[in-house]
């Protein structure tokens, strides 16, 4: 006597394959949701420096880290003391120092900018400028940093590493930098703050390990890290 197999219809078969494309749908749509809220934290971290500039500045007439009064200004406060030229002018209107100006000696004014807004209580963080976690973070994990702009500002990296080869320079009194941002990022970010384009605009992209790649013609990769800066 032959055995009757059990088996699945076509009915539970397609029942099961609805619900694993519900599944499957439902986690590749929160994590575009987990990307897109990480996007926007790092957009709020660019707008937001602005905010902290132009605040401290119409409160006391002076630019964060150039404020030769932050120790009368600020309980606390630090006045940049030169030991590098291009690093430390206090008052000339400019804030001095390459962006990514590490401590904790307080000879950079674009180091001394963080100290001042916190101080302001324009931004939380630590105010001792030789703490281990005195330097922001970035919500993708990397740090950010701000200078005066200059004429000739392509070049957006310690490593030399720039936008492409020809790239104008970066329009704006102020530069902010942040680094650590994946390329998946990059593209969404361009697009939410600027034109779409990181090789052009106030806001440019740059590989840190190759100098002069252009980001445009198919640069950038989703699980690279690039340094991506904008002027203001």
């Amino acid at each position: 006597m032959k055995l009757k197999q059990a088996g699945f219809t076509l009915i539970e078969i397609a029942i099961v394959l609805v619900i694993i494309g519900l599944l499957l749908g439902g986690i590749l749509k929160g994590q575009e949701l987990i990307n897109s809220a990480k996007v926007k934290s790092i957009a709020g971290e660019f707008k937001n420096i602005p905010i902290f500039l132009y605040g401290y500045q119409d409160k006391f007439r002076s630019l964060p880290g150039d404020d030769g009064a932050a120790a009368i200004h600020l309980t606390g406060g630090t006045v940049c003391t030169p030991a590098a030229a291009g690093r430390c002018a206090v008052n000339n209107g400019s804030i001095d120092g390459p962006w990514n100006a590490l401590g904790p000696a307080p000879d950079a004014e674009s180091y001394l900018f963080w100290q001042h807004v916190r101080l302001a209580g324009f931004t939380s963080g630590p105010t001792n400028t030789a703490a281990a976690d005195y330097l922001p973070v970035n919500a993708a994990g990397g740090t950010m940093g701000i200078q005066s702009n200059n004429a000739n500002f392509t070049t957006i990296t310690s490593s030399a590493a720039s936008p492409a080869a020809g790239s104008a320079p970066m329009s704006g009194a102020y530069v902010i930098c942040s680094t650590g941002i994946l390329g998946k990022f990059v593209k969404q970010l361009d697009t939410t703050l600027d034109n779409g384009d990181p090789d052009t605009g106030a806001m440019r992209t740059a590989n840190p390990a190759i100098a002069g790649q252009s980001m445009s013609n198919g640069g950038i990769t989703d699980g690279t890290s690039y340094t991506v800066c904008m002027g203001f």
